[in-house]
């Protein structure tokens, strides 16, 4: 095994970060000087221009921007109120009850906008203000939030998911949309359960119980918002559309439901475009770079190397799946979850298939897994929202998130080690 490339690669993107260095160009330099190695400076520039174009070449990435577009339609849409009046007619009574509040109310948002700093933002400024009136610490409430908020890149439909598809060479993206319920779901339950524990010992206050009447007003309310999960997902798994043609429907329904809520207007729209064209943006030269990379791996039989290394420690399923999720609890911590797919998928993805796991199963498990480090520094996204909205500091809302992450491990240990969380409502549906 020649270590010179593994090592240059590693220890320049290393150092590009650590100097500040965006991640997209720390990805992009950190593969040129790897690739410089094998082939001369020209062929090679060529080569990595040609790669971030050719990772971008793809249909189903479309449906990234789409669903971006309808996930910055429904923030300003008024979308998270009427979900947040609906959670808290189910949940409210219960102890805890605007912690688990808030937690339904991610999934359901994270679920329906497709990003977790979205649903921090909107259940952040919404549930944060009325936590506190309640008696609830900041700092708790800024742990729930920045936890659950994670939930929706696991419940479909994600954008994660997508690129996961992408980088796996094309495992079916309405599969992976289906086996994200129940582990997405389990998590938020998981969740629940710590923040009603943590809620009891303190004492917070309890909500009065909502009657039948109360929750049928609010879920006629929110069954517009609500529907939107419907008419995508069943669509994509009746096969009336692609997961592309969803993305363009979604966007098309949200702007329906944002106008007959009124709380959207054409003078909103060029904000919206702006803000959606630049998370776009971002995302896409994350793609396009990270592919390179993914090229420049396998030129330099990379992924041979490591799942040789892997398969040699020990042959053992539970093993290495638990050596797998290590390397990726840590590398979601210096991170950010995209390039982390792209890079890693070409990676892990032979080992496990070679052990005999699904590449459903792995794809859930490996966005389960890198949720975590959207909630840990120092490249936590959520986790800087989450604190930024609460008008707290990252050290004051580690003790109340410790306990979260238990709970998001546990839920993590549970995935991956029981196939049949992420695998039974794809067969169920034939997928």
């Amino acid at each position: 095994m020649d270590v010179i490339p593994i090592l240059l690669l590693v220890i320049s993107f290393i150092f590009l970060l650590g100097i500040g260095t965006p991640v997209a160009w720390s990805i992009a330099v950190s593969a040129l000087l790897t690739i410089l190695v094998s082939i001369p400076a020209l062929p090679a520039l060529t080569t990595m221009a040609q790669r971030i174009g050719t990772g971008l070449d793809s249909f189903a990435l479309l449906a990234i921007p789409f669903f971006i577009l309808s996930g910055q339609i429904m923030n300003r849409g008024g979308i998270a109120q009427r979900l947040v009046a609906f959670a808290k007619t189910l949940v409210g009574a219960l102890p805890g009850g605007l912690a688990l509040i808030n937690v339904i109310s991610a999934m359901l948002m994270g679920a329906i906008a497709g990003s977790a700093m979205a649903s921090a933002s909107a259940m952040g400024s919404i549930l944060g203000p009325e936590m506190e009136k309640e008696g609830y610490s900041k700092e708790f409430g800024a742990a729930v939030n920045i936890t659950s908020a994670t939930t929706g890149l696991v419940i479909p439909p994600s954008n994660v998911l997508i690129v996961y598809s992408l980088a796996s060479g094309g495992v079916s993206i309405a599969a992976l949309f289906v086996a994200g319920y129940i582990p997405g779901i389990l998590t938020g339950l998981f969740l629940m359960i710590v923040a009603s524990v943590w809620a009891r010992s303190k004492g917070y206050n309890v909500g009065k119980r909502s009657s039948l009447r109360e929750v049928l007003q609010s879920f006629i309310v929110a069954f517009p918002s609500l529907l939107l999960l419907i008419i995508v997902i069943g669509g994509i798994v009746a096969g009336i559309f692609t997961a592309t043609e969803a993305s363009a429907v979604a966007v098309l329904y949200t702007l329906i439901l944002g106008y007959a809520y009124r709380e959207m207007s054409m003078k909103n729209l060029p904000q919206v475009f702006l803000e959606s064209s630049v998370t776009t943006a971002i995302v896409m030269l994350l793609i396009g770079t990270s592919m390179s990379m993914s090229w420049v791996l396998s030129y330099e039989h990379i992924p041979q190397d490591i799942s040789t290394v892997l398969l040699g420690f020990s042959e053992n399923k539970i093993v290495i799946l638990l050596i797998i999720n290590f390397i990726l609890l840590c590398v979601g911590i210096f991170m950010d979850m995209t390039p982390a797919v792209l890079i890693f998928t070409p990676i892990f993805l032979p080992i496990v298939t070679q052990i005999g796991i699904d590449p459903v199963q792995f794809g859930i498990i490996m966005v389960l897994n890198l949720c975590v480090g959207l909630c840990t520094p120092p490249v936590g996204s959520v986790l800087f929202v989450g604190v930024s909205i609460a008008q707290t500091t990252i050290e004051k809302v580690v003790r109340p998130l410790l306990p979260l992450f238990i709970a998001m491990i546990i839920a993590l240990l549970l995935v991956t080690y029981i196939p049949q969380l992420s695998l039974w409502l794809p067969g169920l549906f034939g997928l």
